[in-house]
């Protein structure tokens, strides 16, 4: 089991108070926001109706609003009001209908969410004036996008689609120590962090992860449980625990650890790292209070790793070290959990595709 070890210095809201940020219109919407939106330590973002297919990927940098970057880089409006195919090998920039008003001592950061990552649907957070994916600056106030990359399946998209989430985290700031959300809380400048490793043994079959097929159908987003496997994806197998990954292939694979996730921590995935290897182990990453934890060890989980190998093709063997886990402390422990009261299709997990695909 991959236990936290025990000094954590970040603090990151739990939904109580990502309830005040809304009620107090740090985060608003052009729609309601539905409650079902609100995770223990996150809130998921919905697409909007305004998109555009873009030539290239990019950050607008610290004097450009995205505005100016569509108007230079779009090659084609689109409307999301009902669906729109995002083909395999595009991208996109999607307006999200939430928008943010961040007061000085809280930052934001974004990721893709677990669905998200395991269709190699590549998911990132701009906003205006950003010189970073995923990271809102604290005191920001203005709209979200989405950059999406579909680099596996070609998928169907529609308005109010969820494909990442944003959460919110303290900053320490001298003039807010009276906050009601901060309270007396410091943040320290280091993050704990343990290593996790590859899994490429099953006891009780040789499959030990699934690879992307190249040419196959269209994915709507909106189906849940209907899609078959092998429709999709080509079964990994080893009898030696040894595999080798071919450039520019996706392989779905799971950790040897077990995660366990406390009510008072959150876990992120460290990003990669190139001095262990060509290839790259997550795109969402990000685990909430509660995921993998019981305290008679029955909500046992695997971290599920989005394999990407890049220009050579690299030998992976089990037990081989591919990552870190950054554990961060909660501000609070959150009233919602992960697999208790809330919906959670990845609780107890093994090696398991996307919500999308048949059990």
């Amino acid at each position: 089991m991959l236990k936290p070890p025990t000094k954590f210095p970040l603090s990151v809201l739990p939904c109580q108070e990502i309830r005040k940020l809304i009620a107090n219109r740090v985060i608003f919407s052009e729609a309601s926001l539905d409650p079902g939106q609100i995770q223990p330590s996150s809130i998921d973002l919905r697409l909007s109706s305004k998109a555009w297919r873009m030539r290239a990927s990019f950050l607008p940098g610290k004097k450009r609003k995205v505005k100016t970057l569509i108007d230079q880089l779009a090659m084609q409006e689109i409307n999301l009001d009902k669906g729109y195919i995002l083909e395999k090998g595009s991208v996109y920039l999607v307006k999200l209908q939430e928008s943010l008003e961040l007061p000085t001592y809280i930052e934001a950061l974004g990721n893709a969410k677990s669905s998200t990552g395991r269709l190699d649907l590549f998911t990132r957070l701009i906003t205006d004036h950003g010189t970073e994916f995923d990271r809102v600056n604290n005191g920001y106030s203005g709209p979200l996008y989405a950059e999406i990359a579909p680099n596996s399946f070609s998928v169907f998209a529609r308005k109010g689609t969820m494909l990442n989430q944003i959460r919110f985290k303290t900053q320490h700031d001298l003039k807010s120590k009276k906050s009601e959300i901060l309270d007396k809380h410091i943040l320290r400048s280091h993050t704990p962090a343990k290593n996790f490793s590859i899994n490429l043994k099953n006891p009780h079959t040789n499959v030990v992860g699934y690879r992307a097929k190249r040419h196959t159908g269209l994915i709507d987003l909106t189906k849940i449980n209907h899609y078959r496997k092998e429709d999709f994806w080509e079964k990994v197998t080893t009898k030696r625990g040894r595999i080798v990954l071919d450039p520019g292939a996706f392989y779905i694979l799971s950790s040897r650890e077990y995660v366990s996730v406390p009510p008072k921590l959150a876990a992120e995935m460290a990003p990669y790292l190139s001095m262990i290897g060509e290839f790259r182990v997550h795109y969402a990453g990000f685990f909430d209070p509660g995921f993998g934890y019981s305290s008679n060890c029955s909500e046992k989980s695997r971290a599920v790793l989005e394999v990407r190998c890049h220009e050579t093709p690299f030998v992976l063997e089990h037990g081989q070290t591919v990552g870190r886990l950054i554990f961060e402390n909660m501000l609070s422990e959150p009233d919602l959990l992960y697999g208790k009261g809330l919906k959670s299709n990845y609780q107890g997990q093994s090696l398991k595709l996307s919500k999308h695909f048949k059990d």
